[in-house]
């Protein structure tokens, strides 16, 4: 597996990471957790050196699950976790709200560090940008615990530009994770241009869309009451219907490079810059093969400007997130 550095930053990751929230939820009716510990290691094994969990995912149960699959490995992989949520008292799946207080991220660090078993933090995110808390202070909180060694690098998560200036003349931002992909690319216009100028790497997760850029779903894919995919506007069947053009169009590139539409879509992330490191996740032992093959693939100049003018003339339909998420994003 290629190696990428994120920004300006001295973390050297694989040009792939592992999104590895969908190991314990979200996607479904929970997976067996020795199968799931099973994958994490797989992925070490074939060349992936960067996990990336999170405090709320479960909660708590992603980060242990992760903890004790990595723990082997501790040594040739980097860790990233998020804050940034006053969990359900009974840790029940969800959260009351935001908080990112800097004691509240001390806290969140001392228990992530345990469930993970490790005595550093490779990359923390604040997860969602609290609109109560100064950003300055939120990192001014992180470079703390990097002073105390707790934590090595401090990144954001779907941060508006104005935001990560603030944020970064405090203390560096190494990297912003945000969805983007062939059919999210709003921050080609205004947030990737600044975090070439800075210096900041950047990690999209949902590479794939949510496993739409895989080309298996249909306006006849149906989605369980454990599956958030269901309350997404672009899950409704009659934008799955009409973002099918979307997925015709890749199947037609990937035959031609003799790949799958799901390695088109992350060798075309690779392609944007050399500090983009996607984190796809999957339960699955075949797919994270395919997603490690788009390592593989070299897009010329003209496949990219094949892919750049057929997407850009398919418009994508359906909204990303409900109201309520969607409010949560770009501040």
């Amino acid at each position: 597996m290629q190696k990428r550095k994120l920004g300006k930053s001295n973390l050297e990751v694989s040009a792939i990471g592992f999104g590895c929230m969908g190991l314990t939820s979200s996607y479904g009716p929970r997976q067996d957790k020795n199968a799931m510990i099973a994958v994490a290691r797989a992925a070490v094994e074939r060349g992936i050196t960067f996990f990336d969990t999170a405090e709320v995912y479960g909660p708590h149960i992603n980060e242990e699950l992760v903890g004790e699959a990595l723990a082997p490995f501790r040594k040739q992989v980097k860790i990233a976790t998020k804050f940034g949520f006053t969990l359900n008292a009974d840790l029940s799946p969800g959260w009351r709200g935001l908080n990112s207080r800097p004691e509240h991220i001390g806290e969140v660090v001392e228990g992530s560090l345990k469930r993970l078993k490790t005595e550093t933090i490779d990359l923390l995110y604040q997860h969602r940008v609290d609109p109560d808390v100064p950003i300055e202070d939120v990192a001014g909180a992180v470079k703390e615990l990097i002073r105390q060694g707790k934590v090595r690098h401090f990144g954001l998560s779907e941060a508006g530009v104005q935001t990560i200036r603030r944020a970064h003349a405090v203390q560096p931002v190494i990297a912003l994770q945000s969805e983007y992909s062939l059919w999210w690319r709003e921050p080609e216009a205004e947030v990737l241009p600044v975090l070439e100028e800075l210096g900041i790497g950047f990690v999209p997760y949902s590479p794939l869309g949510r496993g739409f850029l895989t080309g298996k779903m249909d306006a006849n894919t149906t989605f369980g009451d454990a599956d958030f995919r269901k309350n997404l506007p672009r899950f409704a069947p009659e934008a799955l219907q009409a973002n099918q053009k979307l997925i015709t169009a890749l199947e037609q590139i990937a035959k031609k490079k003799k790949s799958s539409p799901a390695q088109i879509a992350l060798a075309w992330l690779l392609a944007q810059k050399p500090w983009i490191v996607p984190i796809p996740g999957t339960t699955k032992l075949h797919r994270l093969e395919e997603n490690i093959g788009a390592a593989s693939i070299e897009l010329t100049p003209a496949d990219l400007q094949e892919i750049n003018g057929i997407t850009s003339s398919i418009p994508v339909h359906g909204a990303r997130y409900a109201e309520k998420m969607q409010q949560l994003v770009g501040r």
